[in-house]
């Protein structure tokens, strides 16, 4: 989850434990960096697929300063963390609900599926930090 600070939004990016940070490279440049352009600031957790020379150097590459939450500390993780929690709680109702998503092949309720309608929903509504 990518969580922009100055707009409260987010995008979800569905990756896999097993995914290198090659992968998770990729999956940032082309969903964040080629629509967003090269961000000033990178706040991380300290995930080694984050603390890794493949990320510090791209860091480097593009000029982008990369600073590493401190863990538990709400000023650096309390914002990303309760809207990882609020994605969690809606996809978690979503699914355990039987909600019903038609796609091309039949229904599922698959979470995967469901995650671009719900970063829309949350995206697109009033939140009483943004008004």
């Amino acid at each position: 989850m990518i969580v922009d600070r100055f707009r409260k939004s987010v995008r979800c990016l569905p990756c896999h434990k097993e995914d290198t940070e090659m992968d998770t490279g990729l999956l940032f440049w082309n969903n964040i960096i080629s629509t967003y352009g090269v961000t000033k600031i990178i706040v991380s957790d300290r995930d080694p697929k984050f603390t890794s020379r493949f990320w510090t150097n791209l860091y480097d590459m593009l000029g982008t300063k990369l600073e590493f939450s401190t863990a538990y500390h709400p000023k650096t993780d309390g914002l990303a963390e309760r809207m990882i929690q609020t994605m969690e709680d809606i996809l978690r109702r979503l699914c355990s609900y039987g909600m019903e998503y038609k796609d091309h092949e039949g229904y599922t309720h698959d979470w995967v599926t469901l995650l671009p309608e719900v970063q829309l929903s949350y995206n697109t509504s009033q939140h009483s930090t943004t008004g």
